[in-house]
């Protein structure tokens, strides 16, 4: 008969962070709706934090990584993991890649120069870089943006995301406790100084290979990342009522605040900011991870928005673009172009079930059997 070996069964999730994880993922589709709208202007925005999403997706990863994989070090090599990290998040970014490819030629406007000048081949040859996540360089822009993945800006994240995860495997794991909090505790004054002494007063950027941009994308990563390792390690959980709609609300609160401090004082916004990154999101993750969903159908709800939110974040910025494009060619406004970004939420949700549905989960699965399944016969 077939033996398995050498293949080690996923966890339980927590499953209110799954919901949480969804919540923020729709929160970032709204925040860059709303974006479009005002012409990318971040004093006037109205969901005015909605990128600190992607600082709440770091801590939350690395809670998760830590959750699944810290006891398991002695079944599992450094290779292995690094699979099971691939198998986990490269399909979406290939076919993040792919849908950004086919909507690119529908985002010319005076905002993105160079959509115009792109030859297909040029266009192809950058999706398919793209499926790699290796960067490429503002020389390479074929947008106008300087972005590292000009068909599909977030993908920026997820390379920090696979930094993240090479340093957790190579050397972090090995750290003890103490040590661990001491790293922590430099990444979170070197978040706080530059939020509160640096030039914007914001978590803003990350996306571009230059020297400005790559610090912006460390300093994202670094302390949001390894803090939820550390919040794992600890398990210091808060047992609370009601926790998924009370994390739920001041996520979409903290995501919500307006601007702080104005032109002037750019400190405050950095100030409040480095609050929610530091202070505020831990707090949310630990209620989150410290408590049970009562009822099959919340169960479901959370399960459901757990898978949809990777998927919904990797795939829906090619839309942004092209209503980006919409809202400058026509001078479109706030008022009139509302309930076109409403469909496009209602679209981006939809494209993103059916990627996880008929694309993400069954590769995943076949992934998984090829490269982490072992049969010996017996």
């Amino acid at each position: 008969m077939d033996k398995k070996i050498n293949y080690i069964a996923p966890k339980n999730h927590y499953e209110i962070l799954d919901g949480l994880r969804g919540v923020a993922a729709i929160m970032v589709v709204a925040f860059h709706v709303f974006e479009s709208l005002n012409g990318g202007d971040r004093f006037k925005q109205i969901i005015n934090h909605g990128y600190l999403a992607v600082d709440f997706f770091f801590l939350l990863s690395g809670f998760v990584v830590a959750y699944a994989y810290d006891d398991r070090w002695q079944k599992m090599t450094v290779s292995q993991f690094f699979k099971r990290r691939l198998i986990r998040l490269q399909p979406m970014v290939v076919m993040g890649s792919i849908i950004g490819a086919i909507f690119f030629y529908f985002q010319t406007c005076s905002v993105f120069p160079l959509i115009n000048q792109t030859p297909v081949w040029k266009m192809l040859m950058m999706m398919v870089i793209g499926f790699t996540l290796i960067p490429v360089p503002i020389s390479m822009d074929i947008r106008g943006w300087q972005e590292m993945h000009p068909l599909n800006g977030p993908a920026w994240s997820l390379l920090f995301e696979y930094l993240a995860n090479i340093l957790y495997a190579l050397f972090v794991r090995k750290f003890s406790k103490p040590v661990l909090a001491a790293l922590v505790f430099l990444f979170a004054c070197l978040l706080t100084q530059y939020l509160v002494m640096g030039p914007q007063g914001d978590m803003i950027g990350g996306w571009s290979i230059d020297p400005v941009q790559l610090r912006i994308g460390f300093t994202r990563m670094l302390f949001p990342f390894f803090a939820g390792v550390l919040l794992s390690r600890y398990g210091k959980l808060i047992k609370v009522q009601g926790a998924f709609w009370i994390c739920s609300l001041l996520l979409i609160a903290s995501f919500s605040a307006p601007r702080f401090g104005g032109h002037e004082h750019l400190w405050i916004n950095g100030l409040y900011e480095a609050f929610c990154i530091v202070i505020l999101f831990p707090i949310i993750v630990s209620i989150g991870a410290g408590n049970d969903l009562n009822g099959k159908y919340s169960a479901k709800t959370n399960k459901f928005l757990g898978e949809l939110s990777y998927p919904l974040y990797i795939t829906h910025y090619p839309l942004i673009y092209m209503y980006f494009a919409w809202v400058t060619n026509n001078k479109i406004t706030l008022s009139n172009g509302l309930g076109v970004g409403l469909m496009l939420l209602v679209v981006a949700i939809i494209i993103a079930y059916i990627c996880l549905e008929f694309y993400d989960k069954p590769v995943r699965n076949w992934l998984t059997k090829r490269y982490l399944m072992r049969y010996s016969k017996g």
